[in-house]
């Protein structure tokens, strides 16, 4: 039988282990997993399991890279690619945002416009290449245009439906309140869909630089897929797969840039 000074005595607190702690193992498996990934590329094109033709070691397309930076290519290879993705996402962007937003709180827009909008997006847009090229030339034109026909369709989704889905009893409030409509606008409509039209911006970053992809590698003088191509012609394996990574690393890090905008501007959801 336990005595009363047993029963009273404070039981030790067991020590919860931190969120910060676990944060920072995991973010230290995401960054292992690549690097080991990496390690077995290179031990495998050492031992010949992996031809050089057919895939090259990643120090052979770090060379690569590291010859493209020196000689000015991937830097005049960017700016060209980074100019045709931001028009084309600012023109896209602002088209399905505004698109979204109307059909959103029209009832009468979404039964005539949102019809031909769902036909449109059915297509497959990089099909529509060879219409752009006889539509608008072998330019930059139909290059940010198609960039632009990708990015506004998950803006467009997701900004109608996160209008769609802001809680009733909030217009409620705002009609006692005596709110009129730009209020009810700035303040209710535009805080409670930000979460999913900033979700529809990070889709429509990574279908821009998809499509970007297989717009510049046609009819392209310069931009990465050009780079690509002209590696294609002379055989270059290495700066072919480096051209690849370079835009994997740009969807990241573009997606990283929002998601830091996401925090910053929904800190007060947490």
């Amino acid at each position: 039988m336990t005595s009363p000074a047993e029963v009273a005595a404070p039981i030790a607190p067991v020590r919860p282990v931190t969120a910060g702690w676990r944060q920072r193992k995991w973010a230290a498996i995401r960054l292992a997993s690549p690097v080991v990934l990496l390690l077995v590329w290179q031990l495998c094109s050492a031992v010949k399991l992996i031809p050089q033709d057919v895939l090259p070691a990643p120090s052979l397309i770090l060379e690569a890279g590291v010859e493209l930076i020196r000689n000015g290519q991937l830097a005049d290879a960017l700016t060209v690619s980074g100019v045709r993705v931001l028009e084309g996402l600012l023109l896209g962007g602002v088209l399905g945002v505004a698109l979204g937003t109307a059909v959103g709180l029209s009832r009468w827009l979404e039964a005539t416009v949102d019809p031909p909008m769902q036909m449109v997006r059915a297509l497959p847009h990089l099909g529509l290449i060879p219409l752009f090229i006889l539509w608008f030339g072998i330019g930059e034109l139909p290059k940010v245009l198609l960039v632009a026909l990708g990015v506004s369709f998950p803006l467009y989704l997701n900004t109608f439906s996160a209008i769609r889905q802001v809680d009733a009893k909030l217009f409620e409030a705002a009609q006692v309140l005596g709110f009129s409509f730009w209020q009810r606008f700035w303040r209710i409509i535009v805080p409670s869909a930000a979460p999913q039209v900033l979700v529809g911006l990070r889709q429509s970053l990574a279908i821009a630089w998809l499509t970007l992809i297989v717009a510049e590698q046609i009819n392209a003088d310069s931009g990465i897929g050009f780079l690509i191509n002209n590696a294609r012609d002379f055989l270059r394996i290495d700066i072919i797969i480096f051209g690849l990574v370079v835009y994997a690393l740009l969807g990241i890090g573009t997606d990283a840039i929002v998601r830091v905008l996401e925090r910053r501007a929904l800190g007060y959801r947490s």
